[in-house]
């Protein structure tokens, strides 16, 4: 039986430390749960579309994390995530799915929250939701969607440069 260094018996949670900073308690990082907030897959053209043999459909994806407080050092970070894909003759599928996870966080500074909720946390996450994707788009008919690794922390500063030009806060609400 394998035991995890928070006493748990393989109960799916997972509890991670870093050394703390100059002598400051330790930065710990604790997964409550993960799970799919909203899935719609839709399959408009059913039956009624025929794809040419040599026609490459045009897939449009669109990637965003939020974050947010959820309680007392507990918090939510969740990836939406959008495909859309069409041919000439019109609408094939549009796979709409947001994946979230529940962490409990302790001893992180304050400066390093939003990137870690932004960052971080989507990373270990996305293995899930890309493995959801291309089940969902293989169930509905299609091949599957394969997602390449997705850079969370060029996506931020990216984001970020966004919020300076259009003077907006950032992405996320840490409320």
């Amino acid at each position: 039986m394998v035991q995890s260094s928070n006493g748990s018996h393989g109960n799916g949670s997972a509890s991670t430390t870093a050394s703390g900073t100059a002598g400051g308690p330790a930065v710990q990082v604790r997964v409550l749960g993960q799970f799919i907030r909203d899935l719609s897959f839709e399959n408009p053209n059913v039956g009624k579309i025929q794809v040419e043999a040599n026609e490459q459909p045009n897939i449009r994806i669109e990637v965003n994390v939020n974050a947010q407080n959820v309680g007392t050092n507990v918090f939510e970070s969740a990836i939406e995530f959008k495909a859309h894909c069409g041919v000439k003759a019109g609408v094939l599928y549009d796979l709409e799915v947001v994946y979230g996870a529940m962490l409990q966080l302790e001893n992180i500074p304050e400066q390093a929250l939003e990137q870690f909720l932004l960052i971080n946390a989507p990373t270990l996450t996305f293995p899930f939701v890309r493995r959801l994707v291309a089940d969902v788009t293989r169930e509905g008919g299609f091949p599957p969607l394969l997602l390449d690794p997705i850079d969370f922390g060029a996506l931020y500063v990216q984001r970020r440069q966004q919020a300076v030009a259009g003077g907006a806060s950032g992405s996320a609400k840490l409320a």
